[in-house]
């Protein structure tokens, strides 16, 4: 019998890469869970990714990639200058919260790490709600991006996206269904020690439980 896949899975400590990697564990598969420290304005997200790993006995390691900040320009979840807009996650000033090929360079760096590991895939949570503000969330990159993974290596890494065609609120339901460790979870761009309930990822966080029918295990300071 073949021994069950390894996938690097990219965990950025938010709730769609939790549920995927919780999926993955019950799955059976062997998972290896990377985070990325990119410069962001809070470390928040990584704490929690670091709790949510060792929740689902996984290894986590953190890639520190700070010293290229500077290339992702005027966004901001890099530059804490910049104030984070309020509002629903899909309207037009949430692009204020693009940091510029993320997806890529997480995709790529991951893929590296697999080659490197000896990984059979790189699993990532993207999902439908992501594609109106985000370009490198669309299946058409992910599409074209798995090419060039698949040349990069004489070793095969394919690249898992299976929530592309979902909503926040399927994947909050799979992750109930499943036992995913939602309450350490961390979505908010402003960081502290509570979600601030106002900007767009805390927006899309709490409709996303409300149409699960899913109790929000969320503490947020604007109630």
């Amino acid at each position: 019998m073949n021994p069950p896949e390894k996938s690097v899975v990219i965990l950025s400590g938010g709730l769609d890469s939790t549920v995927l990697l919780a999926k993955l564990v019950a799955d059976g598969r062997r998972c290896l869970a990377l985070t990325f420290n990119y410069g962001q304005r809070h470390a928040r997200e990584i704490e929690a990714a670091r709790a949510i790993a060792a929740a689902l006995g996984v290894e986590h390691t953190v890639g520190d990639l700070r010293g290229i900040a500077a290339l992702f320009g005027s966004n901001c979840l890099t530059d804490a200058a910049l104030p984070v807009p309020d509002g629903h996650y899909t309207e037009e000033r949430m692009k204020a919260t693009v940091v510029p090929g993320r997806n890529l360079l997480f995709l790529s760096a991951a893929a590296a790490l697999a080659f490197s590991r000896g990984c059979d895939t790189v699993a990532y949570g993207a999902h439908g709600g992501d594609h109106a503000i985000y370009p490198d969330c669309r299946p058409e990159f992910a599409n074209a991006l798995e090419k060039a993974i698949a040349l990069a290596d004489w070793h095969h890494v394919a690249l898992e996206r299976p929530f592309v065609s979902l909503t926040k609120a399927d994947i909050v339901r799979l992750g109930a269904e499943i036992g995913a460790p939602l309450e350490l979870t961390w979505s908010c761009y402003r960081g502290g020690d509570t979600h601030c309930g106002r900007c767009g990822t805390c927006v899309e966080r709490r409709e996303a439980f409300a149409l699960a029918g899913v109790p929000d295990p969320t503490e947020y300071a604007s109630e």
